[in-house]
């Protein structure tokens, strides 16, 4: 246990030196309106359903709204802190893995809009009218990718260690992919299209994001392991929506 809370010191100290104010959520009035209106479009069933999941949590479990309420705090403290990247850009983690994994992909969808939005307002980080396309990326493909996942590298028989690792690093990259695919569909390369493009974009963030993205991965452990640990002393009991039972 001490040696994964020693990764986690290095990870958190590493996210805290001082950085330009870049982002790598999709700046405000970046995206062409056609794009931000689809983007939006796509994102609100996902967020619907999720809204009714934390609503029935809510009702029937009360005692789980602490967790709710750290799954969202991790989020907004991984992806609030930024490194910048090769291009004057920035990557910094998710934390929707976690989410995803305690309360299914809908829950974390949800989650993700809140902490963007307040993110958007507060620390001028992402925007208003990018925040489908932002939420999108971050809140449902990551969460999407980290709970399919997980649920593979369970039914497979790997340790809930290897499953939640493989989940949040996995799913922090894949925010990535698919920002780069939406900036590579809005800015196509004008010779050779989406391709060149999306390459592009991906390079802006790879050297930097791999190394987070597999910190990220050892971080959610960290705090999975200690809400295991700590669930017998009365703090909450786990809850796995993906089962719909506590854990």
């Amino acid at each position: 246990m001490k040696k994964y809370v020693m990764i986690a010191y290095f990870f958190a100290a590493g996210l805290l030196v001082p950085s330009v104010g870049y982002a790598m959520h999709i700046m405000e009035g970046f995206l062409p309106k056609e794009h931000a209106v689809v983007w939006l479009i796509i994102l609100l069933p996902v967020l619907f359903i999720g809204y009714k999941q934390i609503r029935e949590i809510v009702t029937c479990h009360p005692e789980q709204k602490m967790l709710l309420g750290l799954a969202a705090a991790f989020i907004f403290v991984l992806s609030a802190l930024k490194i910048p990247s090769l291009t004057g850009s920035c990557s910094h983690a998710t934390g929707v893995g976690l989410s995803a994994v305690l309360f299914g992909p809908a829950v974390s969808s949800v989650l993700s809009g809140i902490v963007l939005v307040f993110q958007a307002l507060l620390l001028a980080h992402g925007g208003i009218t990018t925040w489908g396309a932002n939420t999108f990326s971050m809140g449902v493909a990551g969460s999407f990718v980290a709970w399919g996942l997980f649920k593979m590298t369970t039914t497979m028989g790997l340790s809930k260690k290897v499953g939640i690792f493989l989940a949040a690093t996995v799913g922090d990259l894949t925010t990535y992919m698919v920002t780069a695919g939406q900036l590579a569909l809005a800015f196509p390369d004008p010779v050779s299209g989406f391709w060149t493009s999306f390459v592009k974009f991906i390079g802006v963030f790879a050297i930097t994001q791999i190394p987070l993205a597999v910190c990220e991965g050892l971080l959610s452990v960290v705090v999975y392991n200690t809400l295991v640990d700590n669930k017998e002393r009365g703090f909450s009991t786990l809850w796995r929506q993906d089962q719909g039972e506590h854990e």
